[in-house]
């Protein structure tokens, strides 16, 4: 077990189960191709089914190694769901399910540690965007019951109720077509429509896009700052730096010259 226990655990295995992550992720976007499937199927289909057997023993070692903690981990469980999607049966009609197996792609995020503090931090910024996103609500409401009465009557297609306005705001905030499409339009009979549109889009697209993002960074550095704390709190690691630090002192005591050291005793000791 301890044999085992140090396979799974060192860096060389994370290294090639990284690579055939990626290995697969190309594998699967080549299957896209029919030209390629017309002359390399087989051999892209064996690839794959090698790669699923390789990521299902490997996840069978990790929970024969850490057990019941294995099952603690998100991360694992998310790794776990990822493979076992592709073990589904793809036929007839769960044929939709082959499209599914490039999720194993995404154990790219648990095998590189940057990408879990992003997810883990964005994950963290939801019950923050929570807020973000009822004030959002407020003022598509606002501006939706204010352009259904203002242009209803004259821009039924956009303006005629209150979720075809919704909708027409949306296409506003992403910028979709908003000048010539909706905007001038209402211009040639509503000149101060100008006015109700920029303020709509200074509201949604600018000063909601800059909350969001600082939910986000907020979250990411109380991520980090998380990681730096629970590296200081860790008994595990402190033994293991402490260790370190104490194996460099000896071999820097090692490495002094007894002159230098009988002369430096003197000097504490006269």
């Amino acid at each position: 077990m301890e044999v085992l226990k140090r396979v799974v655990e060192s860096e060389k295995t994370e290294r090639v189960i990284l690579g055939l992550i990626i290995l697969n992720a190309i594998t699967l976007g080549m299957e896209t191709s029919a030209s390629l499937m017309a002359e390399h199927g087989a051999t892209l289909h064996l690839i794959d089914r090698i790669l699923l057997a390789v990521f299902v023993v490997e996840l069978v070692a990790r929970m024969a190694v850490r057990r019941l903690a294995f099952f603690r981990d998100p991360w694992s469980l998310f790794d776990t769901a990822v493979v076992a999607i592709a073990l589904l049966p793809a036929t007839g009609s769960l044929s939709v399910l082959r499209a599914l197996r490039v999720l194993r792609v995404l154990r790219l995020i648990t095998a590189l540690p940057s990408l879990k503090r992003v997810v883990a931090g964005l994950i963290g910024a939801i019950p923050g965007m929570g807020s973000i996103m009822l004030l959002m609500s407020l003022i598509y409401y606002v501006f939706a019951v204010m352009g259904t009465k203002l242009f209803g009557a004259d821009a039924p297609e956009q303006f005629g109720s209150l979720g075809q306005t919704a909708y027409t705001l949306f296409q506003v905030m992403t910028f979709d077509d908003w000048s010539n499409g909706v905007v001038k339009p209402l211009m040639e009979k509503h000149p101060y429509a100008i006015g109700y549109f920029v303020i709509f889009i200074l509201l949604s697209a600018f000063m909601m896009l800059n909350l969001f993002i600082g939910v986000v960074v907020s979250a990411l550095d109380d991520e980090k700052a998380g990681d730096s704390r629970h590296l200081l709190h860790d008994p595990a690691e402190t033994r293991a730096i402490l260790a370190e630090l104490r194996a460099i002192r000896v071999r820097l005591d090692a490495r002094e010259p007894a002159g230098q050291d009988n002369a430096a005793r003197e000097r504490v000791n006269p």
